[in-house]
């Protein structure tokens, strides 16, 4: 069953929890469709996950609808949502023709950052379900840091998240942001909150798929390492050189035989070339 926005918002009606996790790949797509993940979400985290970027700021439009068309390959009944990258909705009609390319790739939603009443207003009166993000914005925020942390800022926040809201955003996005205020957020909003760094409370959580698989060597405070991916393929790329150089790779059981009638007719054929 193809989970839409209705379903999401069911899911926040009834206490159920959320299940999001990034995604670059068709392989990984069908992997988190198997495991039944909620909502799988092809971020601008590809640049400094898969492209090898300094900063999220780097990743330009035409890269995530490349890694969007090859996610959307594996995804069948998952809601399938879609980074607008930086610079790509600095205002409501540039948005718009953004979120467009997005949606024609397959993309059910798209996400944008920060306070942006105004382009939520459009997308919505245009029928596209966007997702807001607030806390910490990759896109904006230089350093990372935990926001809403006094209370001007938690205000300011809750304020905002309403604000959004009312403009039509579909869901939220709560990134490194106190637990007590993400709990605050997620009960004054109608539309389901999606934390990252945001503690219990949220209708969901989402993490970086490459940090949940322990492929990235950072250590994260919100991040349970589920598999320890780059201990396991160090050793099995370390075992594959040593075998390769010591003649122990390929054995017979990997390779392919002639028939011994054609294999002569070879060497036949090789002693007639001058």
């Amino acid at each position: 069953m193809k989970k839409t926005m209705a379903h999401l918002h069911e899911k926040k009606n009834n206490g159920q929890k959320i299940v999001m996790l990034t995604c670059y790949d068709y392989r990984t797509a069908v992997l988190q469709e198997q495991a039944g993940v909620d909502v799988i979400f092809v971020g601008d985290s590809v640049g400094t996950n898969v492209l090898g970027y300094g900063r999220e700021t780097e990743v330009t439009l035409d890269e995530i609808l490349y890694h969007l068309k090859m996610v959307k390959r594996g995804v069948h009944d998952a809601y399938l949502l879609a980074d607008m990258p930086y610079r790509t909705y600095e205002e409501p009609e540039m948005a718009l023709m953004t979120a467009n390319k997005l949606l024609a790739q397959g993309a059910d939603g798209v996400k944008l950052e920060g306070m942006q009443a105004p382009v939520i207003e459009l997308l919505h009166e245009h029928g596209i379900e966007v997702w807001a993000h607030l806390g910490y914005n990759p896109q904006f925020h230089e350093n990372v840091a935990a926001q809403g942390k006094t209370f001007e800022d938690a205000a300011v926040l809750v304020e905002g998240a309403l604000e959004l809201q009312q403009a039509g955003a579909c869901m939220l996005v709560l990134e490194l942001i106190p637990e007590e205020l993400a709990d605050i957020v997620t009960k004054r909003l109608s539309i389901p909150t999606i934390g990252i760094a945001a503690g219990r409370h949220t209708d969901g959580q989402v993490l970086i798929v490459h940090d949940m698989l322990g492929m990235n060597p950072q250590k994260l405070r919100h991040v349970k390492p589920y598999f320890n991916f780059n201990e396991q393929a160090l050793q099995a790329f370390h075992a594959y050189a040593e075998e390769v150089r010591q003649c122990q790779f390929p054995e017979e059981m990997h390779v392919r035989h002639m028939k011994e009638s054609e294999l002569r007719r070879v060497e036949e054929w090789l002693r007639s070339v001058p």
